[in-house]
């Protein structure tokens, strides 16, 4: 009889990971299958896709994971190694039921996960929680016969990609870094299609990450892209995660294009198609985000941090975009609505081709404020979610202006300051952005003092100013 118990550490609110050998085994790969597979057949479906990055376990845990899918008796169409967006793209052009992938995504070398849609929807937060509960209670359909078959779907996901470039003929020079990731074959088959001229740097599937890690909202990993881009004399750069699914910008002087500022570019393209249209990013976006999208005749929605829930967001609201700060970028305009960086890569380099300007004048045109970095710093698991709520009701009884999408985040005359608890970690999370770095001095004390209140320190500030 099949029963199963996960290591708690490894049932996430957006997915399921772990480091391998230790929190993650093949065995779990096993009962995601075979839980996940009873899911589905209850459901009434019976065909699961599946997918896997470029880590060196990859190879391992995908095959376990088929056979506990089988064991439910699913159809299962394996599309090999390739980018998260790829398995999800092949969810709707398969009419799959369920789609698992298993990366890691931008973590170190000796994790791995699980990320999954049911249906067409994300499978998250609760739903990853009782698929934790049912393995444990052996709730699961009785063992039945699956099969499985390899479908090569790469060909078609570039070629449905490039149906929406609309650069034209005009030969942009661009240089790619794929991070050794999962996304370096579907880049090479990209480039081959697109205009212009285009070099690949660490384009070599290596679940080891040789050049450097696969995290482009990091400064230092955009170092050897930043250098190709001034040596190639390029239009622009494009940086991908371990799994594509998270992009990285930088312009053709070498600046990075921080996840905010690559959504103000590409929502004002898109709102010419749907004039009013709602834009979604999350909470820790620049306040200049939401007064460029309005400025540009859009409906800005500021909503909670996490691509699961900004994928919800998208269905409920209609949202021809939304993006996130650590470069998710959901395209339901001629796209699926779900974070693909590829996509917005092709969609990115059909604006800079039709521009009349460079990349570098567009980014530098938009109001230019100081902030500090994303702030991570360690609290209690039964402590970041109370001292949220403390700081917000100190804030709210003294008149201030919060938001409590998801956390607080504070607007005042200088500018704003946010404090969030981390969905995945132990940690508290805060953000602040002036018009001025007096404004970003007084912001930054107003946020001390909050968490003192509270009993925290304050965090560290080093590094701050990464402004835009």
């Amino acid at each position: 009889m099949f029963r199963h118990d996960f290591d708690a550490t490894t049932l996430r609110e957006y997915d399921i990971r772990g480091i391998v050998g230790k929190t993650l085994s093949d065995d779990d790969a096993f009962a995601i299958g075979r839980v996940f597979g009873s899911i589905v057949a209850r459901a009434g479906g019976r065909v699961v896709a599946v997918g896997r990055d470029g880590r060196l376990s990859s190879p391992e845990l995908e095959p376990r994971l088929v056979a506990g899918l089988m064991a439910s008796g699913m159809e299962v169409l394996r599309v090999g190694c390739g980018p998260t967006p790829m398995l999800y793209y092949a969810a709707y052009a398969l009419q799959a039921d369920g789609a698992i992938m298993v990366t890691g995504s931008h973590n170190p070398p000796d994790y791995n996960g699980f990320k999954s849609m049911l249906g067409k929807k994300p499978f998250f937060g609760k739903d990853i929680q009782e698929l934790g509960r049912m393995a444990a209670a052996g709730d699961v359909v009785p063992e039945a016969q699956g099969s499985e078959r390899s479908v090569d779907i790469a060909a078609d996901y570039v070629a449905r990609m490039m149906q929406d470039y609309d650069g034209g003929d005009r030969a942009l020079t661009v240089v790619w870094d794929p991070g050794n990731g999962s996304g370096g074959d579907i880049v090479q088959r990209l480039v081959e299609r697109l205009p212009g001229r285009h070099t690949v740097i660490n384009g070599t599937i290596d679940g080891t990450f040789p050049a450097h890690h696969p995290d482009p909202t990091v400064a230092k990993n955009l170092v050897q892209i930043i250098a190709e881009v001034a040596k190639q004399g390029a239009d622009l750069g494009i940086a991908l995660d371990g799994d594509a699914d998270r992009i990285g910008v930088v312009d053709n002087e070498g600046n990075i294009l921080f996840g905010d500022q690559l959504l103000v570019v590409l929502a004002r393209d898109v709102l010419k198609a749907h004039p009013g249209g709602t834009i979604i990013a999350d909470v820790k976006a620049s306040q200049v985000l939401f007064d460029e999208v309005a400025k540009a005749g859009g409906t800005p929605l500021m909503w909670k941090t996490g691509h699961s829930l900004i994928k919800a967001k998208m269905a409920e609201t209609g949202a021809p975009l939304a993006g996130e700060m650590s470069g998710h970028i959901f395209f339901a305009d001629k796209w699926y609505g779900f974070d693909d960086a590829l996509y917005s890569a092709v969609r990115l380099l059909g604006i800079v081709a039709r521009a009349d300007t460079d990349l570098s004048s567009i980014r530098a045109a938009m109001p230019q404020v100081t902030n500090t970095p994303e702030l991570r710093f360690d609290c209690a698991e039964d402590r970041k979610f109370a001292v949220v709520e403390e700081v917000r009701a100190r804030l709210a009884s003294a008149g201030a202006q919060v938001s409590a999408v998801d956390g607080v985040r504070v607007q005042t005359a200088d500018g704003w300051w946010l404090l969030r608890a981390s969905n995945t970690q132990a940690v508290l999370v805060a953000r602040c952005e002036a018009s001025s770095e007096a404004g970003l001095e007084r912001l930054k004390a107003s946020l001390v003092r909050q968490l003192e209140a509270s009993g925290l320190q304050a965090p560290d500030f080093s590094g701050e100013n990464a402004g835009h």
